[in-house]
């Protein structure tokens, strides 16, 4: 190799104008919260693990997305990629069967408490310090079974970010390992006309898909990886305006829980804008920006009517309908033959994405 070569190699790994291997060997994910759409996301891990070719750098997940994450890493801690497999599938299976059989049948909320329909009449009428009085909860029994949160905060082969929304201020926590157990996750999933907010530390959490839908910039921060993949499972598009009651409340929740995300990629790209100039072609953070692949793996791309369906529907079938959709979704980006490092339209196209 010539002296032209081999400063050309030098640039292109400090400014970011090269190909990569595909797939990456390295990856961090950022998964996005939407009940029991999660279910998607479960398949795309599920075809992730089965590779054999992608290590896990950091994870950050919010709301459905943070139970995933933390399945996915307790898994990965315990026995490896098959392991992490199998606990997602147990959990998923599981949660659809603890839902089977409360008061209001398979369409319970991702946070079992009822029924789409009945539900919705009960959460205008009363609140959940209400008809709930005494908080229960059987995610949390759930939750403590199938993860062990002790391994987890020392062991983990993986990073984790956990997105909750404190409720004095309506900002992000961001909680890292040392700091995760039931109680945060469960934050992270808490819908306030659902269930009593999470209290931790003296502070009460509602759900992080109002803040943080997943965090992004905190990922981008502490991760090494190469490449970051969104999944995003919430639709962000409406066929039709709804009228009736239910179907204003779903979009109003689609809107929402977006719009998070849609803030953090335009932050983003911001700093990826700046990250270009001068002052960013000197500072680590630049050449960070520079190099960063982003990759996006949207739901309702892959899974036609999507944005009519419901998020509280955990009968199995659909689950699964889900997961397989999920695998293919990720079967279809890993058949990618490389990437180009240097796409300055990438988040732009992710922006775009939210748009007609």
């Amino acid at each position: 190799m010539n002296l032209r070569e081999t400063l050309g190699q030098r640039l292109e790994v400090a400014f970011g104008r090269r190909t990569g291997a595909w797939p990456p060997p390295r990856l961090s994910l950022a998964l996005q919260g939407g009940g029991s759409f999660g279910a998607f996301t479960w398949g795309v891990l599920d075809r992730l693990l089965e590779t054999g070719e992608i290590d896990f750098d950091t994870v950050s997940g919010t709301s459905a997305g943070a139970f995933n994450a933390v399945l996915l890493a307790d898994g990965l801690a315990a026995g490896g990629r098959d392991a992490a497999r199998e606990k997602l599938a147990h959990f998923w299976e599981r949660l659809s069967r603890t839902a089977a059989f409360s008061p209001f049948g398979s369409s319970a909320h991702f946070a079992p408490g009822g029924a789409a329909g009945a539900i919705s009449l009960w959460t205008r009428l009363l609140s959940p310090y209400q008809f709930n009085p005494l908080d229960v909860n059987p995610l949390r029994t759930l939750l403590n079974e199938e993860v062990d949160f002790e391994r987890l905060r020392f062991s983990s082969p993986v990073g984790l970010l956990i997105a909750a929304t404190r409720v004095a201020d309506g900002r992000a926590r961001i909680f890292s390992n040392a700091e995760i157990n039931a109680d945060v996750v469960l934050a992270s999933g808490c819908l306030p006309l659902y269930h009593h907010a999470v209290t931790i530390d003296n502070v009460a959490y509602w759900d992080g898909g109002y803040s943080a839908n997943p965090p992004l910039l905190d990922l981008v921060a502490v991760s090494r990886a190469l490449d970051l993949l969104i999944v995003q499972i919430t639709p962000a598009l409406s066929a039709e305006t709804p009228a009736s009651a239910q179907e204003i409340l779903r979009r109003l929740d689609q809107i929402t829980f977006n719009a998070s995300l849609q803030a953090e990629l335009a932050s983003l790209a911001r700093h990826t804008d700046r990250s270009r100039q001068l002052s960013g072609l000197l500072s680590s953070e630049g050449r960070k920006l520079r190099r960063l692949a982003m990759h996006h793996i949207s739901a309702e791309e892959e899974f036609d009517g999507l944005s009519d369906a419901s998020a509280n529907n955990l009968d199995w079938n659909f689950l699964k309908t889900l997961r397989e959709h999920g695998r293919a979704a990720a079967t279809s980006w890993l058949a990618r033959k490389e990437v180009d490092r240097d796409e300055p339209q990438t988040l732009a196209r992710l922006k775009a994405s939210f748009a007609p």
